[in-house]
């Protein structure tokens, strides 16, 4: 089994900045893709940012030259900086794995999602 366990949300003003962190732990073999997902109130879960083991990254766009997506692959981590926040970035946000087990296959895993909560 593997866990994905957030952290860093929370309240902040319009303008403000937050960074959340992600941290996979279990049985890993490998992660190849990790991201970032939000859910904002009555809306679809959207892929925010997403990264590759080899450091390729790929933004949503309204979220493009103000979010910044990074991982440590010695610590199984990912993190995504958030700047310039707005109010629709209020969201429940969900980090993602893709992990690649001792046997070689392949599974999703989900954080348990963080609120970040953007008003004046």
């Amino acid at each position: 089994q593997v866990q994905l366990v957030e952290s860093g949300g929370g309240f902040v003003q319009p303008g403000g900045s937050l960074r959340l962190s992600c941290a996979a732990s279990g049985s890993i073999f490998s992660i190849d893709f990790m991201g970032w997902f939000r859910q904002g109130l009555g809306k679809q879960r959207e892929l925010v940012a997403s990264i590759t083991r080899s450091g390729g990254t790929n933004y949503e766009d309204s979220v493009k030259g103000r979010f910044t997506i990074s991982r440590d692959n010695a610590k199984n981590a990912v993190y995504l900086q958030m700047n310039s926040l707005k109010p629709e970035d209020t969201a429940v946000y969900y980090c993602i794995a893709g992990v690649t087990n001792e046997k070689g296959y392949v599974y999703d895993y989900w954080g348990q999602g963080t609120q970040v909560t953007v008003s004046s």
